[in-house]
């Protein structure tokens, strides 16, 4: 009796922990391709570099990786919308450097470029992450 106990309590938690996992990945079919991301550029600090390639070309490439939501340019940046992320590609020296943030703070860093993107702060801003469409 104990150990039929035993068994079902490890089969849920094998299960929570997987169904926790699937929920949290940052690589989901809508979310930042962060992994991928990771995996092909050079990691520094919080942001990532792209020797040789220009801003227009990293964009291509990750959004050929997963086709962001949205796309957006000005200044010679380029601007993919991920639901409740960003990410920004810029020149940094003779390439590139890509950031990845929070919709909300890249909004407001970049609005000058977003003239057409829902305001992050508005009612009708739903985001595109879990609950979306409520």
């Amino acid at each position: 009796m104990k150990s039929a106990r035993l068994v079902r309590a490890a089969v849920a938690a094998v299960l929570a922990v997987a169904l926790l996992a699937a929920c949290s990945s940052d690589d989901g079919n809508d979310g930042v391709p962060r992994g991928w991301i990771r995996d092909k550029y050079t990691e520094s600090g919080a942001d990532w570099v792209v020797a040789g390639k220009s801003p227009t070309q990293v964009a291509d490439a990750i959004h050929g990786h997963r086709q962001a939501l949205d796309r957006a340019s000005g200044e010679s940046m380029h601007f993919l919308r991920y639901g409740d992320d960003m990410v920004t590609v810029s020149p940094y020296r003779s390439g590139s450097r890509i950031e990845i943030e929070d919709y909300r703070n890249g909004y407001h860093r970049h609005s000058r470029h977003l003239t057409y993107w829902p305001d992050p702060d508005s009612d009708s801003f739903r985001g595109g992450g879990p609950g979306e469409g409520k």
